[in-house]
Formats: structure tokens, sequence, C-alpha cells
């Protein structure tokens, strides 16, 4: 037996009124502690900031530098275009990242795919270094954001995330704005 159908949202439930304090009128807006893509932002936006901070400041690493060596440890020989669709970043940022990366001698770059423009990266083995010392970090900083949080909860968590990806990666390919 399948999962019953889930119950469609009601536009009303993201919203508030709220009051213009020039005029006193009222009118609505999005609540800010009931929509899911704004608490989502907000917190992927503190969360980069902080952990940029961090990374920055104990490993010389900016976000999308230590986003692509978790990523080539998990994805080795992956192009930069690919890496740029997966982070969610432009290719030309994933490209500085590379060759930032490329300098510290962290990653290496294959050969020239047929194509004649892209090439899969990889990591060296001073980039496996350094990527387990992210590891270590990034391990502890996940337990710590999931403090309280049950196995399941967390496991929740993550595939209702992935959900919204999915639907979010619809939405783009639709070239449309959310309804």
């Amino acid at each position: 037996m399948s999962d019953p159908k889930p119950a469609p949202l009601d536009r009303g439930m993201f919203l508030v009124e709220v009051e213009d304090w020039r005029t006193g009128e009222t009118f609505q807006t999005l609540s800010i502690s009931r929509t899911p893509a704004m608490l989502l932002s907000f917190a992927a936006n503190r969360f980069t900031e902080a952990a940029s901070d961090y990374f920055a400041e104990r490993l010389g690493l900016g976000t999308v530098d230590w986003r692509m060596l978790l990523l080539l440890a998990r994805l080795p020989g992956i192009t930069a275009a690919q890496a740029s669709k997966t982070i969610g970043v432009d290719k030309g940022t994933v490209s500085r990242s590379a060759s930032r990366l490329t300098r510290r001698n962290l990653i290496t770059a294959g050969e020239l795919h047929a194509n004649g423009r892209s090439r899969s990266l990889y990591l060296t083995s001073a980039g496996r270094e350094m990527h387990d010392r992210i590891l270590e970090i990034a391990v502890n900083q996940h337990l710590e954001l999931l403090r309280g949080f049950t196995p399941e909860e967390a496991r929740l968590m993550a595939d209702l995330l992935r959900r919204f990806t999915r639907n979010l990666e619809t939405v783009l390919e639709q070239g449309r704005p959310p309804r």
C-alpha cells in the first residue's frame, strides 16, 4: 500500500498581516518564521558566513574552496561545470577556486576532454590531507548543529531538503518563478 498523497499547501500558511507604521494600512507579506524557503535561506547565509570565516582564518580557504575539496573527495574527476551545478555557484567562481587550489597544490587537473575546454579535477595528496582536516571540523560542526535532534529527525531533515532541492531544480528548469 502506498503512502497517501499529502494535502495541498495553503498559501495563507506563509502569510502574515502587517501594518504600515506611517499610514496605518494593513497588508500581507511573507511570515519569516513560517516560510521554509526564507528560513532555509537565512540559515544557509549565516552558516556559510560563519564557515567561511572559520576556514579562511584557520586554513586560508574560501567558501567554494573547501566545498570543492569535499566535492572532489566524493566525486573525483568532476569538471568545473559539473561542480558548479552540484554546489550551486556559477562556473566562473568554481574555475577561480580551481585555479587557487591548483596553485596551492591541493588539486590537479586531468587531460582536456574531447570538447577541448573542460578537464577533470582531482585531489592531490596535499588536497586529501586538507580534506581530512576539513572533514573532522565539518563532522563536529554537524553534530553541534543537530544537537537535540534524534537520528530519525536528522534523516528526515536531509530527506526534506533533498525534496526541496528537487522541486527547486524543476522550477529553475521551467524558467519561471514559482507559482
